[in-house]
């Protein structure tokens, strides 16, 4: 019997501890419940509180920052309007080298074509020399005189193999016969009556002119039909 009621006690001793358990957990469970919207409640206020904390730091970095962008901002104006005058500066220079380089390769070239401009001139006086002198032989003559005819020969081979030098070099004659009076090519000296041209017409050439690749370097001496 001792036995039995012993079995007796440890049962009822396990039914009040699980009966004990059950209520703590039922009372823990109704504390969480009652507490819960407090903490809740608590937890929001807290949050509110750290978001208008942030809001002011915020604010305050702002208002902190707002010279320092201010000052940037111009210093960025500044700095592009720097380089478009910089810019602007460099495509003159630019231009002007350009410009300096294109006029400087002319004056080469034109020194290359017209250095030899005076030699040219001097040498014009030698052709007009020989031109003269076959002109002045007697055409009649020559037949029956073999001697004058070789020295005309010569002197009209020679006047062509000059023209020819004058030619490979860029240097031309000006013979303006029948062509109108160009103040840049022909000087007049005269005027004369010719009614079978029109007037200012060159109508006589008293000695040729000449250029050289296109420039007058001796204008042809000329007479100009009256208007």
């Amino acid at each position: 019997m001792a036995t039995k009621a012993s079995s007796t006690l440890q049962m009822l001793a396990i039914r009040l501890s699980n009966i004990r358990t059950v209520a703590s957990t039922k009372r823990l469970s109704n504390l969480l419940r009652h507490s819960q919207p407090q903490l809740l409640r608590g937890y929001s206020t807290e949050k509110q509180q750290q978001t208008v904390g942030d809001d002011t730091a915020a604010a305050e970095q702002k208002k902190t920052l707002s010279p320092e962008i201010e000052r940037l901002t111009q210093e960025l104006a500044a700095a592009k309007e720097q380089n478009s005058e910089l810019l602007d500066k460099y495509k003159r220079a630019l231009a002007d080298s350009e410009n300096m380089r294109t006029r400087l390769n002319k004056q080469i070239n034109d020194a290359k074509i017209f250095g030899i401009q005076s030699f040219c001139k001097d040498l014009l006086e030698v052709a007009d020399t020989l031109g003269h002198a076959t002109q002045a032989v007697p055409k009649e003559k020559l037949n029956g005189n073999a001697d004058l005819k070789n020295l005309f020969e010569g002197l009209t081979m020679t006047r062509a193999a000059l023209l020819q030098v004058f030619k490979r070099h860029g240097l031309e004659p000006i013979d303006p016969i029948n062509q109108k009076f160009d103040p840049n090519m022909h000087e007049a000296l005269f005027q004369k009556d010719d009614a079978t041209v029109e007037a200012n017409t060159v109508v006589e050439v008293t000695k040729l002119g000449y250029k050289l690749q296109e420039r007058c370097i001796r204008p042809a001496l000329v007479g100009v039909s009256k208007c």
